[in-house]
């Protein structure tokens, strides 16, 4: 299943996820496959999902339109509090025992809510920061139409994940989870750096993604790697393909949390391979106010809750001031 070949990323081994086709009428095979990778992993990959090939290569096209831009005109769309616009290389620390900063550029826009609407005052809504019009036609209605459509298939998929934790299959479609989802859409970009471990260069450092799924859309480009026991000494690093077509999906931290460590949140990173790449994720969480407590299907007097439960929001804004760069230090690199 496996092949144990030291891979030129560094990776001693490649990776075989299992394959949820959403299309599929076989709802028990796929909610087999999907219980299986996140009991193993937390990782797998989703096809025939709805959204069409001719469309996810426009997304990719109007992505690389804005990072081939002058940096000059990316630093008037400069990401502000509430991580909406662009993100420099090395803004982001997302392994701080072990690396300097992530080389790769970004592009956040999250779920668009206008100034005044008092719905805005929450951390992560509120209006999402664009580039001119003029400058990239079309730009924002691409992205904008992504996102709706990427939010059907986390959708569709999370709803095999309650299934697979012996729930409801709309569990997670009320309106204090994903009914008033925080969906955040980030575009990535490492522009081919070499990665070197020894040195504390990653395209992105070892991390666990902080919510509910994550949707990753890739280029052809490699780069991506799991590990699925972060305690190993030394850990074993294994490649994910990219796959035409296809959402590489993984679990985050939450529900890693709600599911009372039933289901894997994994450690990955991406390490550069001197070629330039691209990637779309999709980060899927539930509401501001949901509270994220243990599930009712994964406890018992034998197996009590390990973590005490925690509202969403409170747990998401200590994450990403975590891991991201203080606003104030390219406040003062500008005057």
């Amino acid at each position: 299943m496996e092949n144990y070949g030291r891979s030129k990323n560094g990776a001693e081994a490649q990776t075989v996820l299992n394959c949820i086709d959403l299309s599929s009428p076989d709802i028990q095979q796929s909610v087999s496959l999907l219980k299986q990778a996140c009991l193993d992993c937390g990782f797998f990959y989703v096809v025939n999902h709805g959204i069409s090939q001719e469309f996810m290569e426009e997304v990719f096209s109007q992505s690389k339109r804005f990072f081939k831009m002058p940096l000059n005109e990316k630093m008037k769309v400069l990401r502000n509090e509430k991580h909406r616009g662009y993100t420099p290389v090395l803004d982001e620390l997302l392994d701080p025992d072990t690396q300097v900063r992530d080389y790769k550029e970004g592009y956040y826009i999250g779920v668009e809510v206008p100034e005044g609407d008092p719905e805005s005052e929450k951390p992560f809504y509120g209006p999402n920061v664009w580039p001119a019009p003029d400058c990239l036609p079309g730009w924002r209605e691409t992205m904008e139409r992504f996102q709706r459509e990427a939010l059907e298939v986390a959708k569709a998929v999370a709803r095999i994940i309650a299934l697979a934790l012996d729930l409801d299959a709309d569990f997670f479609d009320k309106p204090e989870m994903l009914g008033q989802a925080i969906a955040t859409l980030r575009l990535l970009h490492y522009e081919g750096q070499i990665s070197d471990p020894s040195k504390g260069m990653y395209g992105a450092g070892a991390h666990s993604d902080y919510g509910l799924i994550t949707l990753l859309a890739t280029d052809e480009v490699a780069g991506l790697q799991i590990c699925k026991d972060r305690d190993a000494k030394p850990q074993l690093w294994e490649d994910v393909a990219p796959m035409k077509g296809a959402f590489i999906v993984n679990l985050g931290d939450m529900l890693e949390r709600w599911s009372n460590c039933i289901f894997k949140s994994t450690l990955h990173r991406v390490l550069g391979t001197g070629r330039e790449r691209y990637s779309i994720a999709f980060f899927v969480e539930p509401s501001h106010d949901c509270l994220v407590e243990c599930l009712p299907t994964c406890k018992s007097d034998k197996n009590p809750p390990k973590f005490p439960p925690i509202k969403c929001e409170t747990y998401l804004s200590q994450r990403y001031k975590d891991t991201h760069a203080d606003l104030n230090m390219y406040n003062k690199q500008q005057t």
